[in-house]
């Protein structure tokens, strides 16, 4: 399992429609891509144009296959209305969240 971590830069007059965008853009990654797990998203406390999403994949594979094949056109909206800073990935080690 994999964590892929995106960090945004949002204003705040594109917030509402970067947030519902996410929602059905991760929603319809997870139903219809292999491998997808699902993704949530954080907003930051002090600077609110700040925002993380977190997506779980099985497998690195599993994503550069999503980006490689899919090319994903889900995704343009949501760089339409805030720019991606960085995108990181890490290997899930444990997870005790309930």
């Amino acid at each position: 399992m994999i964590r892929i971590i995106y960090s945004w830069k949002v204003e705040p007059e594109n917030l509402e429609r970067f947030i519902e965008t996410w929602k059905r853009t991760t929603n319809k990654i997870h139903e219809e891509v292999q491998g997808a797990r699902g993704s949530f998203m954080l907003q930051g406390e002090e600077d609110t144009t700040v925002i993380k999403t977190i997506a779980r994949w099985d497998s690195l594979d599993d994503w550069k296959r999503f980006w490689q094949e899919s090319n994903p056109s889900q995704m343009r909206s949501m760089h339409d209305l805030g720019e991606r800073v960085s995108v990181e990935i890490f290997r899930e080690v444990d997870d005790f969240t309930r």
